[in-house]
């Protein structure tokens, strides 16, 4: 499995990613700069965490018109898997891979910690099952997700929303503070129609060694390795 983790001006998380996929999943990874126009050959992208260009504008903004972008889209185009954590969820929806938006979270507070999501709809990286429940790190201010009710209804009508902020046993967050921002059906994660760009706030790659003392995480990109026929 070859794996090619993207680089902005400001990421942070990107050293996570890459750790997560090459040095405990065993994956070929490396590192795809922003002024790059090709990904290599690679089978996946993730678009990992930080804040790319300061966050300038809104966060992800100018990230989306960076030469790599349209190597991701034309990848993204073709089928291939794409994961955005955090920042790189903002990224995606700005670059319209992604429907809805990511805002300022609601009590206007930098979210750091553990939160428990529920999986929703399978995908490439959600081969866990429906219900799985996963304890995972936020690390956001802008995490606040955003659609109309149009787009909320269409989200799931084609099963696209992939993970929700649920309580340590799964139960609807009932507007608690198990959603860390606000967002709106408690949406964690989404996909595009075609299941193959992936979106997400928490963090699966700060969650993927059991030395660390949670290895939630890991169960996604064991879920892609699955998805590309790696095992």
């Amino acid at each position: 499995m070859r794996v090619a983790v993207v680089q902005f001006p400001g990421s942070n998380a990107d050293w996570d990613a890459l750790h997560a996929v090459r040095d405990v999943m065993g994956a070929e990874a490396w590192y795809a700069f922003h002024k790059e126009a090709s990904l290599g050959d690679a089978d996946a992208i993730v678009i990992p965490g930080g804040f790319s260009y300061g966050d300038y504008l809104r966060a992800g903004a100018i990230a989306g018109f960076s030469p790599i972008v349209s190597a991701i889209r034309e990848f993204a185009e073709r089928g291939g898997p794409v994961l955005g954590i955090c920042n790189g969820f903002q990224i995606l929806t700005e670059m319209g891979l992604l429907p809805g938006a990511l805002t300022r979270n609601a009590h206007l507070r930098f979210e750091c910690r553990d939160i428990y999501v529920r999986v929703e709809n399978e995908g490439p990286f959600t081969g866990m099952g429906r219900g799985t429940v996963l304890r995972l790190p936020v690390a956001h201010a802008d995490g606040r997700y955003h659609t109309t009710e149009d787009g909320l209804a269409e989200l799931e009508r084609n099963d696209q929303i992939a993970f929700r902020y649920t309580t340590r046993t799964g139960g609807a967050a009932n507007g608690s503070d198990a959603n860390p921002n606000g967002s709106v059906a408690d949406i964690a994660g989404v996909y595009n129609r075609e299941k193959n760009v992936l979106g997400m706030m928490p963090h699966p790659e700060r969650a993927s060694e059991a030395i660390l003392g949670n290895d939630d995480g890991l169960t996604l990109f064991q879920s892609l390795r699955r998805h590309l026929g790696f095992e």
